[in-house]
């Protein structure tokens, strides 16, 4: 499995493009191969869940973490497009407190992989998008922190035409200055 892997301005926070083989039929690419990952990425990691969601147009997701048992994750879309986004929370980080985002696409298909440490969310911009993602630790509700999507102090640039489409627990995100933060 060929991969090209391009760091972000967050260098840990990394943009993998598969190798995709197409022809009049389709096309095929490996979306995942751990010892490819771990070559091409320079460390190794288990992936142990795997999650898929549909989301309408607007509709933002996250910033989410987990302060305990802290998920890396490597998210692609399959079917529409995101803007996604990570947030460097990591306070020992030369990058704390910066973010990142890429656009993921069904077309363009790219994954970005979002290690520990990070918040995580994405905004919907086409009609309705697919998101797939690997974690390398299971979901603990209890963990489960969210920093508000529209954080002054973190600044990100969201592509927004409009208010977002947000969950109860998103519009209730905690601000940067209050959230709890890993070493």
């Amino acid at each position: 499995m060929n991969l090209t892997v391009t760091p972000t301005a967050i260098p840990e926070v990394k943009i993998i493009e598969p190798k995709v083989f197409g022809d009049d039929r389709g096309f095929f690419l490996e979306s995942f191969n751990a010892r490819a990952f771990e070559q091409a990425m320079g460390l190794k990691r288990d992936f142990v869940q795997d999650n898929h969601s549909r989301s309408a147009c607007g509709v933002l997701r996250g910033l989410h973490y987990q302060i305990q048992h802290p998920q890396g994750k490597l998210v692609r879309v399959v079917a529409g497009e995101v803007f996604d986004v990570a947030v460097d929370l990591r306070k020992s980080s030369p990058t704390f407190g910066k973010w990142v985002g890429v656009t993921l696409s069904v077309d363009n298909k790219r994954q970005l992989w979002v290690p520990e440490g990070f918040a995580h969310g994405f905004l919907v911009m086409s009609s309705s998008a697919e998101f797939l993602y690997k974690t390398t630790d299971y979901w603990y509700p209890e963990y489960e922190r969210s920093l508000l999507w529209n954080d002054p102090t973190v600044g990100i640039e969201w592509p927004l035409t409009g208010d977002p489409i947000l969950a109860a627990k998103d519009e209730a995100g905690k601000l940067f200055k209050d959230v709890e933060v890993f070493a």
